[in-house]
């Protein structure tokens, strides 16, 4: 298990990347998952689409449809493929939760 550290203690993350406690997530952590991932800083709309893939995770308590989470934000349907190298590095970015299997097919 991985273990990084944000303002409010430990982020623990489980064997595949994902965060265990979503309320732990913070855009600085995002950034240093990102970068610690090899990516460069996340861009305002980046940022923008994991806070509506949280705000939508909260609500509905499941994966939304991606084309639905880009729709949300105001982007193109196909936002997801162009802002991020694939959809799960989405998910794990916005500190949700690991989908299980069935649903990171989806991812």
């Amino acid at each position: 298990m991985n273990t990084q550290a944000n303002a409010s203690g430990p982020a623990i993350f489980d064997p595949d990347g994902f965060l265990i406690d979503p309320a732990m997530w913070s855009e600085s952590l995002a950034d240093r998952i990102a970068q610690t991932d090899g990516l460069s800083n996340l861009s305002e709309l980046q940022l923008d689409l994991l806070h509506t893939l949280r705000h939508e995770f909260a609500k509905h308590g499941s994966v939304t449809a991606l084309s639905h989470i880009c729709h949300l934000s105001g982007q193109s349907p196909d936002c997801m493929q162009h802002l991020f190298s694939n959809p799960r590095e989405a998910w794990r970015l916005a500190g949700l939760p690991n989908p299980g299997e069935e649903a990171k097919t989806y991812l």
